[in-house]
């Protein structure tokens, strides 16, 4: 059903690796998912992808701090060398701050995003990739009308970058991450559901927007946030933000061993961020976009 939407899908829904180095030495990376929206170059994503920029510009303020902290123990000259050990070892500094990121757009080098407008309430990115070279997406997406036929029980397909290890280092001479050629690229994976029910959140706190969600009866996956939920002709009815655990209101009991342990039982169903809000959002921001005719 969804081979030839998916042959689309995959073509405007790309890969970002996101590598993070720490302030102890330890280096992370993960994947994500992104929609390029037009010739452009804008490009939508999960605001929680993002976060990490965020919490990278935080931390970069309280190392600084901390280094001047310790520069100023040094410093002291009223201060024997035990007492200055004592004060630098009480300052404490966060293993997990962020020292260095990358975000890693669509695999290509030299991409940076620009143009950042965040609707965090509605967990939606949009911006601008450049530079850009339009010959390397060779479909656009074209978002559904929300206006017209958001049937429930509709099949959908969802997909991204799960179960797919990305190995990164990082080259402190060079000053640079690298990434494994053999974690490269990282594959799509299709996971299909049904169009359960739409989701209200309220207004955002600015009230410019209704925060508005999907429901779909599969759940999206590790790797999958950002990615395009899409119907069999692969138009986008929104884009992957996070899984839901219902509980299903029943707990059986099983043995392990001699214990009795009581099992809670939930259905994980996937969360994506409307198409209504989206197109609201880069209608705002002067983004065109394709719109479905039903």
């Amino acid at each position: 059903m969804f081979a030839n939407a998916y042959g689309l899908a995959r073509r405007f829904t790309l890969p970002v690796i996101i590598s993070t180095r720490f302030y102890d030495g330890s280096v992370s990376s993960g994947c994500g998912a992104f929609i390029v929206v037009n010739h452009e170059g804008w490009i939508v994503t999960v605001a929680h992808l993002w976060q990490s920029h965020h919490a990278a510009q935080a931390h970069a303020r309280q190392i600084e701090e901390f280094e001047k902290r310790n520069a100023e123990i040094d410093a002291d000259v009223s201060l024997t060398p035990k007492e200055k050990d004592a004060k630098k070892t009480a300052l404490r500094p966060n293993p997990n701050w962020i020292t260095d990121i990358s975000f890693w757009w669509g695999c290509w080098d030299g991409i940076v995003l620009n143009d950042v407008r965040t609707l965090p309430d509605a967990d939606l990115v949009v911006g601008r990739i450049e530079p850009f070279d339009p010959a390397r997406v060779s479909h656009y997406p074209v978002f559904k009308d929300p206006a017209k036929n958001f049937d429930q029980g509709t099949s959908l397909c969802r997909i991204g970058f799960p179960f797919h290890e990305i190995k990164t280092t990082f080259d402190a001479k060079k000053d640079l991450f690298v990434v494994d050629p053999d974690s490269l690229p990282p594959p799509h994976f299709p996971i299909e559901g049904i169009f359960t029910r739409s989701l209200l959140a309220g207004k955002t706190k600015d009230g410019r927007y209704d925060i508005k969600f999907i429901e779909t009866s599969s759940p999206g996956l590790m790797g999958q946030s950002g990615g395009a939920i899409f119907d069999r002709h692969g138009t986008v009815w929104g884009i992957q933000s996070t899984t839901r655990h219902l509980p299903l209101g029943f707990s059986p009991k099983i043995k392990r061993g001699n214990v009795e342990i009581e099992e809670n039982q939930f259905l994980n169903v996937g969360k994506g961020i409307h198409a209504e809000t989206i197109l609201a959002f880069l209608k705002d921001n002067g983004i065109s976009a394709q719109i479905s005719v039903y």
